[in-house]
């Protein structure tokens, strides 16, 4: 990369590699090695939100603890703020933070007032800095109201709230968001992602991890689809999207499972894609293809009496896309 173009990256990530390394067996110890970042390599320009997409076990939060200083990789390169973040880590914390999915973090017995001002100390934020800016995060994150209540009371969306204000104490110039959405209720995450648009907007750069496909698409500027620890696209969503631009989705739905029906649909050719899943009202099967119409005819004598509930064709999203690029990956 030359270096007007390496100028731009704020985080710059190469080639990196991380190891779990086992024993396993009582006498004869057999080395394990477990792979959970292979050869990553993306970069994320200032002001930017990035999302790292992947399912559980892609390596994501792996990846966030390496560039936040809190994991050594085994071997590849990052910049974080032109910092090493494992030989340069003192003088990079102060100017990033990083929230985890879930409830950590934060002290549930003390305020949420309290847990700004405990935090601003840990960064020896002098008092008139915090006095001006904790009224500031209360206000960002909607808990004015509920500033001088205990932690311990807040639901679960007002927690995740807390941690965002909590992050920004430090005034940072990149935050980690690692699933921030995960156990929320649609409003909850919601008014999370309404806040991370508002960062960005006030010139924050964010990298934000998800499996949540709808989430990124709507907030994230660009996107890395992560499978197994590799990079198997990145781009904007729409422009993954565009990808898929003559891409059809057939959606069936059925009162109970059909494997005679399954086993039927992998011998259409015209079909490129087939997912199957449960629900507790009935079956669904997606279907991607380029002409539906040539499905059609070939679909509708498969399906066995009184199983379908209903049937639909829709234009791909970035869930497809997703689906796509990790079953085509290599396993």
């Amino acid at each position: 990369m030359d270096q007007e173009k390496q100028s731009e990256y704020i985080i710059e990530v190469q080639n990196l590699v991380r190891d779990y390394v086992s024993h396993k067996g009582v006498f004869r110890k057999k080395k394990h090695t477990v792979r959970a970042v292979n050869n990553l390599s993306f970069f994320v320009k200032k002001g930017e939100i990035f999302g790292l997409l992947g399912a559980n076990g892609a390596g994501k939060t792996t990846t966030i603890k390496i560039l936040t200083t809190l994991l050594a990789p085994t071997s590849g390169s990052v910049s974080i703020l032109g910092l090493d973040p494992m030989t340069q880590a003192k003088a990079l914390r102060p100017r990033i933070s990083f929230v985890f999915g879930g409830e950590r973090s934060l002290y549930w017995r003390i305020t949420g007032r309290e847990n700004l001002n405990y935090f601003s100390d840990l960064y020896h934020i002098s008092n008139e800095i915090k006095k001006r800016r904790i009224p500031e995060l209360l206000e960002l994150v909607g808990l004015k109201d509920h500033a001088d209540e205990r932690v311990e009371t807040y639901s679960k969306g007002m927690k995740q709230r807390l941690q965002i204000a909590r992050c920004l104490v430090n005034d940072p110039e990149i935050i980690f968001l690692d699933e921030p959405t995960i156990g929320l209720d649609p409003i909850g995450a919601r008014d999370l992602r309404n806040i991370v648009k508002m960062l960005a907007k006030q010139g924050k750069t964010v990298l934000i991890t998800t499996h949540y496909m709808y989430e990124a698409d709507e907030i994230c500027g660009r996107v890395a689809i992560v499978n197994k620890g590799k990079l198997v696209a990145l781009d904007t969503p729409a422009n993954l999207k565009a990808q898929t631009e003559h891409t059809s989705v057939i959606e069936l739905h059925l009162n109970e499972k059909d494997d005679a029906l399954l086993k039927g649909l992998n011998q259409i050719k015209e079909i490129d894609q087939i997912r199957a899943n449960h629900t507790d009202q009935y079956e669904s099967v997606s279907l991607q293809c380029k002409e539906p119409r040539t499905v059609f005819p070939q679909l509708f004598p498969l399906i066995g009496t009184g199983h379908l509930l209903s049937v639909r064709t829709r234009e791909a999203t970035l869930e497809d896309v997703y689906i796509h690029y990790v079953s085509q990956s290599p396993h």
